[in-house]
C-alpha cells in the first residue's frame, strides 16, 4: 500500500482548489496573476477545473493540426505543445509549483506529472504507460492524459489534462497533440469511473505524493475577467 502524502516527512501545504467547471480564458490569466505575483514565500497551489468545450494550441502549435474545429473555439496559449482539446469530463490539473523550491528540474516535473496520473489508473487496474518522445499517459496505442505546461522563473502555470468520462468526438477534429490519427480514450470507456469527483480525491493524493505535499483544501481564486 502507499503512504498518504504527507507521512513521508513533508510538512510543507499546498492549497487545492476546486473550481468547478470554468471559462478557460479566465482560469489561464488567473495562473499567469498568480504567477507573476508569487514571491519566494508563496504556498504552492493545485488547480482543479472542468472547462467548457475549447481547443489550445501550444506556443510551437501548427495551425495545420486543426483540422476542422467547427463551433468549438481555438485559443492560441502561452503553454508547450501542440493542440489538444478539453471538454466537460475531462479533470483538468493545474499545479502552481516553485520547481526551485521543490529542488526538480523540468524533466523530473513532467516525469512526476505522468507518474501520478499512472498510479491513479493503476487504482482502477487500468495499466497506463509512458512513450519516448511524446509526452503524456497512454493506455495501449491510444492517449489518456496530455500535458502542456510552462516555467516563468522556476514557477509553473499551465498543467495537464486526464480523461474521464468525457465525449471524444471532438478529438476527430483536430491532430491530438499533433500526431496524425492519434487515438485517445478515457478511464469510461476503460471500464473506469464515470464521474470526475470519483476521481479528483484520487489524483489529489497521487500529486501530493510525487512532490512530497500535504493537500490542505481551499476556496477557488478570484477569476480574471477575459
Amino acid at each position: 500500500m502507499r503512504p498518504e502524502p504527507g507521512t513521508e516527512g513533508a510538512v510543507t501545504l499546498w492549497n487545492v482548489r476546486d473550481l468547478g467547471c470554468a471559462d478557460y480564458v479566465r482560469v489561464w490569466r488567473a495562473m499567469q496573476a498568480f504567477t507573476d505575483a508569487r514571491v519566494e514565500a508563496t504556498p504552492d497551489e493545485l488547480w482543479l477545473v472542468e472547462h467548457p468545450r475549447v481547443f489550445t494550441l501550444g506556443q510551437a502549435g501548427r495551425p495545420e493540426h486543426v483540422l476542422a474545429p467547427g463551433d468549438i473555439p481555438v485559443l492560441k496559449v502561452d503553454r508547450g505543445g501542440q493542440v489538444t482539446y478539453h471538454g466537460p469530463g475531462q479533470i483538468v490539473a493545474y499545479p502552481l509549483l516553485d520547481l526551485r523550491r521543490l529542488g526538480i528540474g523540468v524533466r523530473e516535473y513532467v516525469h512526476r506529472l505522468e507518474e501520478a496520473v499512472i498510479d491513479v489508473l493503476g487504482d482502477w487496474n487500468i495499466a497506463g504507460q509512458r512513450r519516448d518522445g511524446a509526452p503524456g499517459v497512454y493506455v495501449g496505442d491510444a492517449k489518456i492524459m496530455a500535458l502542456g505546461i510552462r516555467v516563468r522563473r522556476g514557477c509553473t502555470f499551465h498543467g495537464l489534462a486526464f480523461n474521464i468520462a468525457m465525449d471524444l468526438a471532438p478529438y476527430a477534429r483536430i491532430n491530438p497533440c499533433g500526431f496524425e490519427g492519434l487515438r485517445v480514450t478515457s478511464m469510461l470507456d476503460l471500464g473506469g469511473p464515470s464521474c470526475v469527483g470519483d476521481v479528483k480525491p484520487a489524483l489529489v493524493a497521487s500529486l501530493s505524493r510525487q512532490f512530497n505535499l500535504r493537500a490542505t483544501t481551499a476556496p477557488p481564486p478570484a477569476l480574471c475577467d477575459e
